[in-house]
């Protein structure tokens, strides 16, 4: 049963990572680079620690014990991903690296066998680097195009110009669910919808979203998707891509290697069925294995009341910075995820992060891989807070303290 907001016990929460029990350079860690990487939860850890210590051998090919309950840890995750994000069925969940392996995973194995001369790809202003090039890399191979569905000032998507520019010659469109720089929180059904009715293939990036936002892929009605494990408490170097099952079967493997085979010999190689086929060689088994426990303390916590603690964060910080003088935020959207962009006056990103981490303030500078939104915007980058359950009000208050007096020293 799912926590209501009123539920949430921020001490107790916090009291499960313990890497914020600390202090950087003589002050308490506040840790504000959350759209980056998230800290890592102590059930997680505790798993991986539990993984190597008792469990450790490799998966789906050995008959021993050790292997068995690996193996059978291993599919425990992917069925919890499952019903995560509500896929039809277990199979159509893949374990990649992360999101950028999950997009180029697509981006190779569709466009080789459905992308072709001409055909128009749309991504928006506010893509990640990692949605945009290995789409740029397919297109260059074929002869296909670059299409991008502007924004406004405000980091907002313009449905109407998104609509005129989708036509019969539109195959795919690739969009994030969450921005990474501004926290625009995108209308992806609707983006969705519209692509549906030429019958264009969607994949969506959820890097940003799946720590904020309650992913439901048969409501999106998607075809693609794509989430990273360390944007959700949980430990780096895992991705999921949940595909649609037609598509997956339609598609050619990504890698080869063990694990996506059935028979190999010199003169042809048989495929193994999904997922299977597209997770070649051995995978980062108990970093996989406790990402479960990252979708437990997301669950057992609610999306809707962690919604609920991000949001007042985000709501409580805005009004606070507008009163620091030399404050500009960058990112004004109506439907905001827990990121704030911002700059100050006088004072150069890097200069202000640096000065910053000198408090004990963990934040974001620069461009964070959005150097297209960059441009337009007319800016080199910007420094980034985001906040996660475990921040609270009090670090908030030492943060705007930091800034007016990094300020007063500026002016």
């Amino acid at each position: 049963m799912q926590a209501n907001t009123i539920d949430l016990d921020i001490k107790e929460i916090r009291s499960q990572f313990p890497i914020l029990d600390q202090e950087v350079n003589g002050k308490k860690l506040i840790y504000f680079d959350n759209a980056a990487t998230s800290q890592t939860a102590k059930a997680v850890v505790d798993s991986l620690i539990e993984f190597y210590e008792k469990d450790h051998a490799n998966i789906h090919r050995g008959i021993h014990t050790l292997a068995e309950r690996s193996t059978k840890a291993f599919e425990e995750t992917r069925e919890r991903v499952h019903q995560f994000i509500n896929s039809a069925e277990k199979e159509e969940i893949i374990f990649t690296k992360g999101t950028t392996e999950s997009i180029n995973l697509v981006a190779s194995s569709w466009s080789a066998k459905f992308l072709k001369k001409d055909d128009e790809i749309l991504i928006s202003q506010l893509e990640h680097h990692s949605n945009i090039v290995p789409w740029q890399l397919a297109a260059e191979r074929v002869g296909a195009k670059i299409k991008v569905i502007p924004i406004n000032k405000k980091g907002e998507i313009d449905l109407d110009k998104y609509k005129e520019l989708v036509n019969e010659k539109t195959v795919l469109v690739a969009v994030n669910y969450v921005s990474n720089s501004l926290g625009t929180i995108n209308p992806v059904k609707a983006i969705i919808d519209v692509a549906k009715s030429v019958n264009a293939i969607t994949m969506i990036d959820c890097a940003q979203a799946s720590p904020h936002v309650k992913i439901d892929v048969q409501d999106l009605s998607c075809d693609f998707l794509a989430l990273s494990s360390h944007k959700m408490y949980g430990p780096t170097g895992v991705g999921v891509l949940y595909g649609r099952r037609e598509l997956l079967e339609s598609i050619p493997p990504y890698q080869g290697g063990g694990e996506m085979i059935k028979d190999v010999s010199f003169v042809g190689t048989t495929y193994n069925d999904i997922p299977y086929k597209f997770e070649a060689g051995t995978p980062n088994i108990g970093e996989v294995i406790a990402f479960k426990y990252a979708m437990d303390f997301i669950d057992n916590l609610g999306h809707e009341a962690i919604a609920a603690h991000e949001h007042e964060l985000l709501t409580y910080a805005t009004e606070k910075l507008n009163q620091i003088p030399g404050f500009i935020p960058v990112g004004t959207a109506e439907n905001k995820a827990s990121v704030i962009s911002f700059l100050l006056d006088n004072v150069h990103p890097y200069d202000l992060g640096q000065l910053l981490d000198a408090r004990g303030i963990a934040v974001r500078t620069g461009h964070h891989c959005t150097q297209p939104l960059m441009d337009f915007l007319e800016i080199d980058g910007t420094v980034r807070a985001s906040f996660a359950v475990y921040n609270t009000k009090e670090e908030i208050d030492t943060f705007c303290d930091a800034l007016a007096s990094i300020v007063k020293k500026f002016s």
